[in-house]
């Protein structure tokens, strides 16, 4: 288990880790010191201070959790949850695009298809990944992924983590609006079983593009919207100081969401965030992953459409008349 650099709510549970540390480092391998039992209660203080902390964390708070630079992303995920994969690249038509990436694999011994974000984890593979704003060819490359899988009877898992499509002149004059109509047009027209998973930020189209599947998973504590509180504070109050007021006002959390139907399941994390321990966090995503693919996997392919298609339909429609 890890323990990233804390985020501003986290501090005081950092300030008792770095008690611990250097207590342990004190005690070392020899039990007579008299301090095991010190070192034991600052533990459990520690611990005890996580859950709290985990456990009222506000929509603002979990936004800065979503976009912790150790979350694991798809990269990491693929690694502990996928065999054999097989990075397909390119759009057939101007490039390939490296946030968006995906290809064919194995999830648990199901040949599959598979697309995620990859924001990278410095600012080397930030550059080469975007930051994970995706470009017209990345949803184009997408879309061939998803006509593949419907070529070959595959499931489809998208695993979303994204600030937004990348909003550059290039990327306009690619067509990014059209590629991530037809990305979502190409999700919704599946005949095999789809499964998308919020694993960080699920920002505007460039996440609804690769999450129009018959089951959106979400972490606990990713958030999913149609725009970024920064991006909300400065066209409604014209000052991105306002973030944390857009934040509580956007319904982003998985919480939210899953009382409203937009997501169908959320997906616990270690305490203290899936940054804390990915390798649990993975397991917990893969064992999610493959109850719902279960449950898909009976029904044909115009069922499935048409499922898939109702889903989406419903949002925001309960309680009109």
């Amino acid at each position: 288990m890890s323990t990233p650099g804390a985020l501003e709510f986290e501090k005081p549970v950092k300030e008792l880790e770095a008690k611990i540390t250097e207590l342990s480092r004190l005690v070392g391998g020899d039990g007579g010191t008299g301090m095991e039992s010190e070192l034991e209660k600052l533990r459990d203080q520690a611990q005890k201070r996580l859950t709290q902390v985990y456990n009222n964390l506000d929509p603002w708070q979990k936004c800065q959790v979503a976009r912790h630079p150790d979350r694991p992303q798809f990269k990491a995920l693929a690694e502990q949850l996928l065999t054999d994969y097989q990075p397909l690249s390119g759009d057939r038509n101007f490039g390939d695009d490296k946030a968006i990436i995906g290809g064919l694999a194995r999830f648990r011994e199901r040949p599959v298809v598979v697309m995620g974000h990859e924001k990278g984890h410095d600012m080397a593979s930030r550059v080469t990944h975007n930051f994970g704003m995706g470009r017209p060819e990345g949803y184009r490359k997408a879309i061939r992924l998803m006509e593949l899988a419907d070529q070959f009877s595959l499931p489809v898992l998208s695993f979303v983590d994204t600030p937004g499509a990348y909003p550059g002149k290039g990327a306009e004059e690619r067509g990014q609006a059209e590629a991530i109509a037809r990305s979502i047009q190409a999700g919704l027209r599946l005949k095999v079983p789809s499964i998308a998973v919020i694993t960080g930020e699920g920002g505007s189209g460039g996440a609804v593009a690769l999450a129009a599947s018959n089951r959106v998973l979400m972490y606990e504590h990713a958030v999913y919207s149609v725009i970024s509180p920064e991006g909300c504070a400065s066209i409604l109050w014209r000052d991105g100081k306002f973030a944390k007021d857009a934040a509580g006002a956007l319904n982003l959390t998985a919480q939210d969401l899953l009382r409203l139907g937009v997501i169908d399941d959320i997906v616990e994390e270690p305490l203290g965030g899936a940054h804390r321990d990915p390798e649990q966090a993975a397991k917990a995503l893969g064992d999610a992953i493959e109850q719902h693919l279960q449950a898909l996997s009976g029904m044909a392919g115009g069922a499935l459409k048409q499922a898939r298609e109702k889903r989406f339909l419903a949002i925001g429609r309960e309680g009109l008349v």
